[in-house]
């Protein structure tokens, strides 16, 4: 099952996130987070995935880089991989998390613009692209909260703009071991995660499947087209905000 890798976990009192990616960049290349899952799955993640460079990313990361255009927010940066790929290409973006670590991480590493910042309570100028890579979208936590989000980000994004988010239908997976809490969206799950015998405190996170998004950002307004589709069910979603003149065009919601 993909890991929750953003900020979310750092906004436990302990920041988990923000102390392993310090211990990194100080030259503790060996470090691993472990995350404990609800449903008894445990994980080691070695802390190295959040340095990675852009020709170890994934297809799928790489093309949501390729989508990116204009202003850019990186939601959930934490250690900036993402933000320092796109600076580079020369588009401005601005990396925001709430890990203090994490941004020290980001200032250090040379992206220029950073914000630390609640991503479900962030206050900024529109944008044109929100990019959410490596399940970003997973911050909202629970299913009901998804349609919120949904509706603050249009604040975030100008007209015909988008966002750009990963994710992963794990319904199936969850039934199949019987592990899903009964009376939720079986794409909540909640974790916990250690480091050096620190445990961070538990939060929720939300794996959403392609046609419950497509419903969502139907219903708040952002046209959905699925853009890549892993053979493990990970995939990229583009969301787009139709512009602010003229009939907003039909938004299907066939599976992708």
């Amino acid at each position: 099952m993909t890991q929750p890798l953003a900020d979310s976990c750092a906004a436990a009192n302990a920041d988990i996130l923000g102390v392993a990616l310090l211990d990194f960049i100080n030259g503790d290349s060996s470090g691993l987070i472990t995350s404990h899952c609800s449903d008894g799955e445990v994980l080691n993640l070695p802390v190295s995935l959040f340095f990675r460079g852009p020709e170890e990313f994934p297809r799928l990361e790489q093309q949501a880089l390729e989508l990116c255009r204009g202003t850019v927010l990186d939601l959930g940066a934490g250690a900036g991989c993402h933000s320092l790929a796109l600076q580079d290409r020369g588009l401005p973006v601005t990396a925001v998390d709430i890990s203090p670590g994490a941004v020290e991480v980001l200032r250090r590493r040379g992206v220029r613009s950073v914000v630390r910042a609640d991503v479900l309570e962030l206050v900024c100028d529109p944008v044109d692209t929100l990019l959410m890579l490596m399940n970003g979208i997973g911050i909202v936590g629970a299913l009901p909260q998804l349609e919120t989000f949904l509706l603050r980000a249009r604040q975030l994004v100008r007209p015909g703009g988008q966002i750009l988010l990963d994710s992963l239908d794990i319904r199936g997976f969850l039934a199949a071991r019987g592990s899903h809490e009964h009376g939720i969206y079986p794409g909540e799950v909640r974790y916990r995660w250690e480091y050096h015998g620190q445990l961070s405190e538990e939060f929720r996170w939300l794996y959403v499947d392609p046609i419950t998004l497509c419903q969502y950002a139907a219903r708040c307004g952002w046209r959905y087209p699925a853009v890549f589709i892993e053979e493990n069910g990970d995939y990229l979603a583009q969301l787009q905000l139709p512009p602010s003149s003229g009939p907003d065009e039909p938004n299907s919601c066939a599976a992708p």
